[in-house]
């Protein structure tokens, strides 16, 4: 299963804090452990973040096949 997960993430552009937001895909057993894959994947990262949502979605596969010239 993949979980879509949104993540809002605070960066400084050098004169101001701004929030963006990220999705980010995770194929995960549960919500708890795409939560999981998440925290871990920022875990060494400065950057002061927060998930916001995690969905389902109906991606039932992911083609990785390479890049194309």
């Amino acid at each position: 299963m993949y979980y879509e997960i949104k993540v809002k993430v605070e960066v400084d552009d050098g004169n101001r804090t701004k929030n963006i937001t990220e999705y980010y895909l995770a194929k995960s057993v549960s919500i708890t452990d795409a939560e999981t894959i998440i925290n871990e994947h920022f875990k060494d990262v400065k950057l002061t973040f927060e998930v916001v949502s995690i969905k389902l979605t109906n991606i039932i596969e992911v083609l990785n096949i390479g890049e194309r010239a």
